[in-house]
């Protein structure tokens, strides 16, 4: 197993369309995986880099600046996990309830659970390892809603995304 292949970890997907193409193409490797957690950090917005995918789970690391967060939103037919692995982060159910999580713990999300996240770190970015499961060809064609029930596309001013603004020359290696 020491030969299998690495995916390239310097691209994140930078729209909802990539993220899916970039799962999906993944799923055609068919061989073990091997995929190092390395991203570069932000000075604003958020990145989603895929790691590796089946038909039946995918690996993501997600990095989000400092203060980014999302908007409160479901995904009807995929569970998933997050592991911070830097930084911390504040999660919010529907109600307003929340649970902080920070390095080396995690947050599973069951299917079709509202929730939103922001990063609560103010020295340095949000880092997540996000594993769902099932991959986007088993999923339901609106794969992320919002509160109301409506498709809340993840790469939307809905869904409070900025344009991204790398920081030069830093990197998280995990």
């Amino acid at each position: 197993m020491n030969d299998a292949p690495a995916m390239d970890m310097n691209k994140p997907s930078m729209t909802s369309k990539s993220i899916f193409d970039d799962q999906v193409a993944a799923t055609e490797n068919g061989k073990p995986t091997l995929f190092s957690m390395n991203a570069q950090m932000l000075a604003q917005g958020r990145t989603d880099t895929v790691l590796a995918a089946t038909d039946d789970l995918s690996v993501r690391l997600k990095v989000y600046a400092s203060g980014g967060e999302n908007e409160l939103h479901s995904h009807p037919s995929e569970d998933h996990v997050f592991v911070i692995l830097q930084g911390s982060a504040r999660f919010y159910g529907p109600d307003g309830e929340t649970q902080d999580i920070v390095k080396n713990q995690g947050f599973m999300m069951p299917k079709g659970m509202l929730y939103r996240f922001n990063a609560t770190s103010t020295d340095e970015c949000l880092v997540m390892l996000r594993v769902g499961t099932p991959n986007f060809q088993k999923q339901a064609t609106d794969d992320r809603l919002g509160r109301d029930g409506k498709p809340l596309v993840g790469d939307s001013k809905e869904n409070k995304e900025v344009p991204v603004i790398f920081k030069d020359d830093l990197y998280f290696t995990g």
